[in-house]
């Protein structure tokens, strides 16, 4: 982005920071990237990809166990909204990665620590709160198609599958669950990665993100699109596959971020 798009309309110098316009060529080559510091790093990403499966087979359990069963798939599913404040680590490892720190677990730790004590816990606290509305949302079309009766132990997920009404519930379902989680990916998708290195406040992060999205929509839209699917697979797999797909997405998020937000200080 040149000087000039980063003023106002009246020639004042804007107080946003600048964005970059992206190619999909970006996205591949911030997947590499992310690929690479998993490789470069593998056991910071399992344990960080542990600890959200572990947390996600936790979560379902519970939801079993206090028979709510029926929120297992949009918890499994909405469970991705907080995957990008879980990452906020993946982050901390490619920045001691690029040379910047010498990477260990301390240094990581302290990172991470010093972005929380700024903007980046009232994001988490936005995301956490998208995550509950989500699963509200749920609970509601659920009954509100299904009914109470839908608890009971005689019903099945046939009778969703096979029936105009359950059709019509899933239907609206995944698209009100898309809606939101696209309304999220825009203003999360670059938000948690400049918060963590930069001492900014979440609006200003928030606005910058959505301002990624805005310049770069049918980049950002394959890179959602990309995000969904292999998190999808992973859910096929019982959150096996978020082992792996949690790091490499988090490393590469940290790239695609560095590519899409201009440095403090730079100018395109």
């Amino acid at each position: 982005m040149t000087e000039s798009a980063t003023r106002d309309a009246a020639g004042r110098r804007s107080q946003w920071p600048a964005v970059r316009k992206i190619a999909r060529g970006d996205l591949l080559e911030a997947l590499a990237a992310g690929l690479r510091d998993f490789r470069q790093a593998p056991f910071y990403g399992l344990m960080f990809g542990a600890f959200y499966v572990l947390g996600g087979w936790l979560l379902i359990f519970l939801l079993i166990a206090f028979d709510l069963p029926f929120l297992v798939y949009p918890m499994a599913a909405g469970f991705a909204l907080v995957a990008p404040f879980v990452a906020t680590g993946l982050y901390a490892v490619s920045y001691c990665l690029e040379g910047r720190e010498p990477l260990s677990w301390s240094a990581v730790h302290r990172l991470v620590w010093q972005a929380a004590r700024r903007d980046l816990g009232w994001m988490a606290l936005i995301t956490g709160f998208s995550f509950f509305l989500w699963m509200d949302i749920a609970a509601l079309l659920f009954f509100g198609f299904l009914g109470l009766e839908a608890l009971s132990a005689e019903f099945s997920l046939l009778e969703i599958l096979a029936t105009p009404t359950g059709l019509l519930f899933l239907v609206i379902g995944n698209t009100a669950g898309a809606v939101i989680a696209l309304a999220v990916f825009s203003f999360s998708v670059t938000s948690f990665p400049m918060l963590f290195e930069r001492d900014c406040d979440f609006v200003t992060a928030m606005v910058t993100s959505v301002r990624v999205v805005l310049a770069n929509r049918a980049v950002m839209v394959v890179w959602c699109a990309l995000i969904a699917g292999l998190v999808g697979m992973s859910l096929l797999s019982g959150l096996v596959g978020l082992f792996v797909v949690l790091p490499v997405l988090g490393h590469a998020s940290w790239h695609l971020y560095r590519r899409a937000v201009v440095p403090p200080g730079e100018v395109d």
